[in-house]
């Protein structure tokens, strides 16, 4: 796409595909950025308003979302202007260069936040005591904060002309110029990236392989006991107590293992809190689950496309397949919010009610114990 312009100048029929080309791109581009605006905004309020998702998967996810509107408001207007410009960049070097690290920033942010959530929502189901006691709105913001830290700390070398950036006018963006090895420091850039994203695959699968040992366990048997003060003896006594007393065998006081716990209004459908929120973490967990394949599918293409670059001299990439793997990546800054609406019954339950049009019709929580 580099030329289409310049050939185009001379043979019609190239002058016209330029012009398709070039609308079908900028149509693209804009509806990608209104999707991207329109729902990590509408995502992004929803959890700002809705206190019942100020929790630590949310607060991540507002950070994802927040993120994504920042790179579809400041980074895809200007790949626009550049197919307007006729491929290429009239707006400085230092304003590319500024361009490019918003860019390589949000992408990494992205990988290393994607990571950090694998690892939470590993502790959460593997670990709940303990996530449920740390995982407070400052251990979130620390985190944040160390994701944006890292990912400053890999965008920034490049502003001194450590893989420099430079506008690639086959990809109308300024972005890393990937350069045969020899020639090029960008393969650390690009390793670093594909580490991060494989190791956060392995530890879904780790979480995946947690949970499927666990279904193998044996489940407890509510056997009636029989006591007329709650003394129980033997192992597992205090235990066999609780068990009894929310099963509904015998009258008396709470069981010491009990107190705290208040009983749902329903007596039917009474429920372990440790039930409802080992169901609901594997929820959130199969939610970010697929925004983290997501990621990895949009920018497979592309990272490909680099590696060809970085280890192949002279290697030629096919105009058509390296334009549709950018877009892809840039597909990706709006994907977020809907694999999450889709992924999640929790927030399209609170969507729903958030909706004036859908009061009359709102979903009814279920009800649960809370200690």
């Amino acid at each position: 796409m580099a030329n289409t312009s310049e050939f185009g100048e001379g043979n019609p029929s190239l002058q016209n595909y330029a012009v398709t080309a070039s609308a079908v791109k900028l149509a693209s581009l804009g509806l990608i950025t209104c999707t991207s605006l329109i729902g990590n905004a509408a995502l992004s309020l929803l959890v700002l308003k809705d206190s019942s998702l100020h929790r630590a998967p949310y607060y991540f996810l507002l950070d994802l979302c927040l993120a994504d509107v920042v790179r579809a408001a400041v980074c895809f207007p200007f790949v626009m202007m550049s197919i307007n410009a006729g491929s290429s960049w009239t707006h400085g070097a230092l304003n590319c260069k500024i361009v490019a690290f918003v860019s390589v920033l949000f992408c990494f942010h992205v990988a290393f936040l994607l990571f950090c959530v694998s690892v939470t929502r590993y502790m959460a189901i593997a670990h709940h005591r303990f996530y449920s006691k740390r995982m407070t709105l400052c251990t979130c913001v620390a985190i944040i904060c160390m994701v944006w830290t890292l990912s400053i700390a890999m965008a920034f070398p490049p502003l001194f002309d450590v893989g420099t950036y430079r506008f690639i006018r086959e990809e109308e963006q300024c972005v890393f110029e990937h350069r045969y090895v020899k020639a090029n420091d960008t393969l650390g850039f690009m390793l670093m990236l594909a580490v991060i994203v494989g190791t956060t695959h392995v530890v879904y699968v780790k979480m995946l392989c947690f949970v499927y040992d666990h279904r193998k366990m044996k489940p407890a048997q509510l056997v009636p006991a029989i006591s007329q003060n709650w003394t129980f003896h033997g192992p597992g006594a205090t235990g066999q107590a609780a068990a009894n007393w929310i099963a509904g065998f015998g009258h008396g006081p709470t069981p010491p293992t009990l107190v705290g716990i208040r009983q749902a209004s329903h007596n039917g459908n009474r429920r372990l809190l440790v039930l409802d929120e080992f169901k609901m973490e594997k929820r959130i967990g199969k939610m970010y689950y697929m925004i983290t394949l997501s990621f990895l599918v949009l920018w497979a293409p592309y990272i490909m496309a680099c590696y060809l670059r970085i280890f192949v001299r002279g290697g030629s990439i096919p105009q058509v397949y390296l334009t549709a793997a950018v877009w892809m990546t840039f597909a990706q800054a709006g994907a977020n919010p809907i694999i999450s609406f889709m992924f999640n019954r929790e927030l399209r339950v609170r969507l729903r009610a958030c909706l004036p049009c859908c009061l009359g019709t709102q979903t009814p929580m279920e009800p649960y114990c809370v200690i």
